[in-house]
């Protein structure tokens, strides 16, 4: 009666099992894993927001396969102002100016990875994908018909890609290699020197490079975040004078590039507001298409009448997109704060005890512990929720390749994360 590529497990895990059974007994949960902003204690500008959505322009039909071109320039200014706008840009020496006519507007970055998978594979055929990673890339990619072949980010004073493995992963039926810009949750930026790697490797077999920078404008500062203090933490203590540890630069000192300006090899750059201005329930991504001229323009063509099939972008939150744009500069210094004070909260914490490490980061909304391995991390969590009523993620939800790690989110209420981390910490 079903396809095979909705042959997944339906049934509940344990983890989650063991949460409702919890909350359904009355204990209130102190959640380390909040993903949803609007849910987070932030400060919206509702009147700015919801007027956006009432532009009388909106009831008038206008189909647009890429999304209105009003739109469209509203996402290319975006990444003018990206990094003080107009900054070089260190994967390919170009700037981060973007044509309007190279982005195609998506409902979500969902469903631009199912634009460009369809536009590069056929059945059966292959991406490599960084893993640990969140776990959306397999769920996308049964629907498409893709096979996934996973590559290792490995970490060594940092996170970095494993060039090596991706040589020995590739194939005749590869057709492009996924990034996370920075990595969910991982917090791991491709490096500048990686971006040369990477732009080779692609360019040697032939394949694309699909960039997803949803998390791309939440750089952190470690020494802002009390690092130095943070005697339990995996990295050397910051030196405070090192440009390494300056807001949104790299371990060369060079801020962190998007992916939008690179011309060397056929590449898809996707985002959308969801993360940029923490508005996931207005529904608006983009795919920017860069690369070598020809090529870039035969895959514009082709992804337009993919999204022309759909038409998926409604007409008011288009109109809406420069004002919900412009949220982003409320947001994301809420974020950011936020991230800084429970990332420096942690920190203090770790310095209490020996047990437990946290690893380094470059961005991102996300920390990974490194715990003690006297049981899976399933069952680690699970006891963490039945005992200290403290929600977090196993590593093994992201595909760590071993048991010992928990991933915590630090949007969290700043009280709430204080009072869970010490219910972790406390085992």
């Amino acid at each position: 009666m079903f396809s095979e590529r909705t042959n997944w497990q339906l049934a509940q895990n344990r983890f989650t099992r063991a949460l409702e059974e919890v909350r359904a007994g009355g204990a209130r949960v102190l959640d380390l894993t909040v993903s949803n902003p609007t849910r987070a204690g932030l400060h919206y500008d509702e009147h700015a927001i919801l007027g956006a959505l009432s532009s009388r322009r909106a009831l008038d039909y206008d189909p647009q396969s890429k999304g209105l071109r009003f739109a469209r320039e509203a996402v290319a200014g975006y990444y003018r102002e990206l990094r003080g706008g107009g900054e070089r840009d260190v994967a390919s020496n170009g700037s981060t100016n973007v044509d309007p006519e190279q982005i195609v507007l998506t409902t979500s970055t969902s469903e631009g990875y199912s634009f460009v998978f369809r536009l590069l594979c056929n059945a059966g055929d292959e991406l490599l994908v960084p893993k640990p990673s969140y776990p959306l890339f397999e769920f996308l990619a049964d629907l498409q018909d893709v096979r996934l072949v996973p590559y290792p980010l490995i970490y060594d004073h940092g996170w970095q890609m494993d060039f090596p493995s991706l040589e020995k992963a590739v194939t005749a039926r590869t057709r492009g290699v996924v990034v996370v810009h920075p990595n969910n949750p991982t917090g791991s930026y491709v490096k500048a020197g990686e971006m040369g790697m990477l732009n080779s490797f692609c360019r040697g077999h032939g394949l694309a490079v699909i960039a997803d920078e949803v998390f791309l404008d939440y750089g952190l500062d470690e020494r802002r975040a009390g690092a130095e203090k943070n005697t339990g933490s995996l990295h050397a203590p910051v030196d405070r004078d090192s440009p390494i540890h300056r807001l949104g630069r790299d371990d060369n000192g060079i801020e962190h590039a998007s992916f939008v300006g690179n011309r060397e090899v056929l590449t898809f750059t996707l985002s959308g507001l969801s993360k940029i201005a923490a508005l996931p329930q207005m529904k608006v991504a983009w795919v920017v298409t860069s690369g070598p001229r020809e090529l870039a323009s035969a895959a514009m063509g082709r992804l337009e009448v993919i999204a022309d099939t759909y038409l998926s972008m409604n007409a008011p939150v288009q109109w809406a997109v420069p004002a919900l744009l412009e949220q982003r500069k409320n947001i994301q210094r809420q974020l950011l704060e936020r991230v800084t004070k429970n990332l420096a909260e942690l920190d203090r914490q770790l310095a209490g005890q020996k047990a437990c490490q946290r690893l380094s980061l470059d961005g991102g909304w996300y920390a990974v512990l490194r715990v003690p391995v006297t049981r899976s991390d399933e069952e680690l969590a699970i006891e963490l929720v039945r005992e200290k009523s403290v929600l977090v993620h196993p590593g093994h939800f992201y595909d760590f390749p071993s048991d010992g790690y928990l991933v915590l989110s630090l949007i969290t209420a700043e009280g709430e994360f204080r009072e869970g981390i010490g219910r972790v910490l406390g085992i």
